[in-house]
């Protein structure tokens, strides 16, 4: 068994992979992590120095590492990952795929949080222009691909991260 934990950046993938991991004992992958061991550098890195398709290849490669990594666990997989078709094929048919559902208005109040309190190596260039407005770029482009894929929709307008650890704890019980 995998969950794997799909939404746009700071729709709370971590947190909720270090939420279930605690419920439920599994192990839990963090994508940006082991796309730093996997490269040798951070995500931001790889993109400024080689580019937007090294950086996703680069994911899709960690997308491998989680899907043959035995499970059960739980893991956050790239906000970006679901733009290749051969990638939303394999995170359908990897386990139970939650896709956390959450406002741009949230995502970009969380994203601004975090800028002030990360240094400028954790920083998001995605976001370096209007961030509420690339962050619904994004979202309606991605929406789509992310509900085609899920198991599991979770709207975190309105679920606290325990409520969501209940529900995703629930659902592979059924």
């Amino acid at each position: 068994m995998r969950v794997l934990l799909v939404g746009l950046m700071a729709s709370g993938k971590s947190t909720l992979g270090q939420a279930i991991s605690a419920a439920s004992g599994w192990p839990v992958l963090d994508n940006d992590v082991l796309l730093e061991r996997s490269t040798g550098c951070s995500a931001v890195v790889l993109l400024e120095q080689q580019g937007l398709a090294a950086l996703r290849a680069a994911e899709s490669h960690v997308l491998t590492l989680t899907l043959t990594t035995p499970g059960p666990l739980v893991a956050g997989v790239a906000a970006g990952v679901v733009l290749d078709v051969r990638d939303r094929e394999r995170l359908r048919l990897g386990g139970h795929v939650v896709y956390l559902r959450t406002p741009v208005g949230t995502l970009a109040r969380r994203v601004e949080a975090l800028a002030r309190r990360v240094s400028t190596v954790d920083h998001r260039p995605f976001l370096d222009d209007d961030q509420v407005v690339v962050l619904q770029a994004m979202s309606d482009e991605r929406d789509p691909l992310y509900l085609e894929v899920a198991s599991q929709v979770l709207d975190m307008a309105v679920l606290s991260p325990q409520q969501a650890v209940d529900a995703v704890l629930a659902a592979l019980t059924d």
